[in-house]
């Protein structure tokens, strides 16, 4: 590259007469400036390349531009529905491994092999396309929407994000391990996936394990985590009963990990103190027919629990605690 600035002066135009000494010092200047346009064009450290950071590790992602603020201004109580058409979404995108495996091939590590789908919950999207969303879908045992905004916290900052960052953090640390990452939806898309889509995306990779990223919007003074469980359903389209065993040590050993990584208790509102609870409405669970579960990190309309979400070093501490859990599952 070149530079033209305060600090450096273009050479001057020929005077028609110069000394031996003022001939000297013109070459001079002149092949040290020819040596450092040389060395900015092919030779600089801190260009482009050597700056860029993983968005994987970034604690605000990309989606936290405009969407994603206005988003936050229509927070609405957290839910699953379900979808009767797909939501549109780039080529490829429910297969990406994450920007730090090009390819999609993971590293060697003792996961090697073995295939992860995250599911962040809703979409920065979601409140643009309303009509999308609210259609119904099956669920198996009956008919829900596509999706839900989400809630927010009091601020604004909303569970489309968190969901987003704590689910790029993770796809890093189950890299490191070796496991191939997959994701329902990136930020890529501008609504969606359904629940539907997003079990069937789970389904079609025969996962390992899937699990689906979320924050509460319950009331304040409700606080902790707990981890969603599929109950045993045998109706329509859904049949749990093959993965209820499996999603249910899934879904325990995430909760003990969860605690031990991030000092958060299990919810004091749901669950009975175990962090765990037992669910049969929601969709995403219904019609897996891999080992599932949710995982709600804390209630964001609490302010306690909110300091906690909105930090990224938590944020950190909550990916890694789900990862142990995942690591510890699939490993046995």
């Amino acid at each position: 590259m070149s530079y033209v600035g305060p600090d450096f002066e273009p050479p001057q135009p020929r005077r028609p007469r110069r000394g031996p000494m003022t001939v000297t010092l013109a070459a001079l200047v002149t092949g040290a400036l020819a040596g450092w346009l040389v060395w900015q064009a092919v030779g600089d450290p801190g260009g482009p390349t050597g700056t860029a950071a993983s968005s994987s590790i970034s604690p605000t992602s990309p989606s936290s531009g405009p969407a994603a603020s206005s988003a936050s201004r229509t927070p609405s109580a957290s839910g699953t529905g379900g979808e009767n058409r797909r939501s549109p979404s780039p080529s490829g995108s429910a297969d990406r491994s994450g920007p730090s495996s090009a390819g999609g091939a993971a590293a060697s590590g003792p996961l090697k092999g073995k295939v992860v789908v995250v599911d962040p919950g809703h979409n920065p999207g979601n409140f643009q396309h309303a009509a999308d969303i609210n259609r119904k879908v099956n669920i198996g045992t009956n008919s829900k929407e596509c999706d839900t905004t989400g809630t927010s916290t009091n601020a604004g900052y909303t569970e489309a994000r968190f969901t987003l960052d704590v689910a790029r953090r993770l796809r890093t640390l189950l890299q490191q391990e070796g496991a191939t990452v997959k994701f329902t939806q990136d930020g890529d898309r501008p609504w969606g996936p359904c629940v539907d889509e997003r079990a069937r995306i789970g389904n079609d990779a025969h996962a390992d394990a899937v699990v689906s990223i979320h924050a509460d919007g319950s009331a304040a003074g409700n606080r902790g985590f707990h981890v969603i469980l599929p109950a045993s359903v045998h109706s329509g389209a859904a049949d749990t009963r093959p993965i209820t065993a499996r999603s249910r040590d899934l879904g325990e050993r995430i909760a003990g990990n969860f605690v031990r990584a991030t000092g958060s208790a299990p919810s004091n509102y749901i669950g009975g103190g175990t962090g765990l609870d037992v669910r049969s409405d929601l969709g995403g669970l219904n019609l897996s027919t891999v080992p599932k579960v949710f995982i709600e990190c804390g209630n964001m309309r609490d302010s306690k629990d909110a300091a906690l979400l909105t930090s990224g070093a938590w944020r950190e501490k909550a990916a890694r605690g789900i990862s142990e859990g995942i690591v510890g599952f699939l490993r046995g």
